[in-house]
């Protein structure tokens, strides 16, 4: 088993990086999609129709299988033999990381719904800083992966 891991690794990290990139635009598209939502086209009308059905597809066709795809191919270099050093930090922040990639994962199907119940409460300003969260996860699991501290 760990021989066909350690033979798959470069496709498995490839396929990683492929999800993680999908994800990532769809976790920085979202909330930007929410801006014009609130601050255009409100909670009711066509225009609010159309937000609607975009953010869905987004969050459903996109966003879920990429980070199901994400975890998956995550999960496989985790336990491909002598990849990650369990002693070290690096892992347990990246960890930590992207569970609260996950959160804000969440945290947003949750925001999503609350558009489509037309009960949206947030403001374009809100939406705005809220789409740096991703950011500075990123950065943090980026930089741990490679400068691995």
């Amino acid at each position: 088993m760990y021989d066909f891991l350690a033979l798959a690794y470069p496709w498995v990290k490839a396929f990683h990086i492929v999800s993680v990139i999908s994800w990532m635009a769809a976790l920085f598209y979202l909330p930007r999609l929410f801006v014009h939502h609130t601050e255009r086209a409100g909670l009711e009308g066509e225009t609010h129709e159309i937000f609607t059905m975009m953010e869905f597809k987004l969050a459903t066709v996109i966003m879920r299988p990429a980070m199901h795809a994400t975890w998956i191919a995550g999960l496989v270099l985790v336990f491909t033999p002598g990849i990650v050093d369990w002693s070290m930090v690096w892992p347990w922040l990246k960890g930590a990381s992207v569970i609260g990639m996950i959160l804000f994962h969440i945290w947003l199907i949750q925001r999503m719904k609350a558009f489509q119940k037309g009960e949206n409460t947030l403001t374009g300003r809100q939406y705005r800083m809220m789409n740096e969260v991703p950011t500075v996860l990123m950065l943090v699991i980026v930089f741990s992966v490679v400068v691995k501290f």
